[in-house]
């Protein structure tokens, strides 16, 4: 089966201290993949050597057979690979248009005045649209994004990276700071955008277990490091002993 996104041997030390050690993960299509830990146990260092934020110390990063280790992530995004990039926290005062509209215009590599009418670009225009509806924002495109409950402002979030056309996408917490009541839903809209979109995978940090057994093809479980596991959900959660050490307490899970 096709490798999208995978770690051979990664490894990332600060001095003396490891990170990441040894980590070799496969990424496929159709995937739902959650990676998940206690803090501390390397999933944010991780997830930084895969979107190019951080070069390893040692070992390969390969996205569609490449070797991508160190490459920005603007140019990671270029090729395919995107991490949702929290734009309405960078600039709160744009409209919900104009926060996918940024996006947009980078993937199209086109200049663009950003507080400019979206009507003078049909194209850009046309795309912003598309998305809006995809994510059920667009009852919402012409108000400013920092306006949004905190539930849109997720989908808005992960919107504008859905905007770039990935082929695979890297989810942080994606539902935090959201009431459980949303939760589900934003997972629903975001699974179901993603097929829409043509994303083939979906690398998901979640610390929501529910979640994580809900939408996961696969669980990577980190600890202190290193791949505590690699699992199917109905494995993952049918091991008490497992949950315990990574997760910290004992749950219990239908799959």
């Amino acid at each position: 089966m096709t490798v999208l996104l995978e770690t051979k041997g990664v490894s990332k030390c600060y001095g003396a201290l490891r990170a990441v050690e040894d980590v070799s993960i496969v990424i496929r299509p159709e995937e739902v993949v959650s990676v998940v830990g206690p803090n501390g146990a390397g999933k944010t260092t991780l997830v930084n050597l895969l979107t190019g934020l951080l070069t390893p110390t040692s070992g390969e990063v390969l996205f569609m057979g490449d070797d991508i280790a160190g490459i920005s992530p603007v140019r990671l995004a270029e090729r395919g690979l995107v991490r949702s990039f929290q734009l309405i926290q960078i600039f709160p005062q744009l409209t919900v248009a104009e926060t996918i509209a940024a996006a947009v215009v980078s993937r199209q590599k086109k200049r663009w005045r950003l507080f400019a009418s979206l009507q003078s670009d049909h194209v850009i225009g046309r795309r912003v649209a598309e998305v809006a509806e995809i994510f059920g924002l667009t009852h919402r495109l012409a108000i400013p994004a920092a306006t949004l409950s905190q539930g849109e402002k997720k989908l808005l979030d992960v919107a504008s990276a859905f905007a770039l056309d990935p082929r695979i996408i890297l989810l942080d917490e994606p539902t935090s700071g959201v009431s459980t009541a949303e939760k589900h839903g934003i997972m629903r809209t975001l699974i179901a955008a993603g097929r829409r979109a043509g994303v083939q995978s979906i690398l998901l940090v979640e610390h929501d277990m529910d979640l994580v057994a809900a939408y996961s093809q696969r669980i990577i479980a980190l600890l202190e490091g290193r791949v505590r596991a690699d699992l199917p959900p109905d494995r993952f959660f049918s091991d008490p002993q497992l949950i315990e050490t990574v997760i910290g307490k004992r749950m219990s899970y239908r799959c």
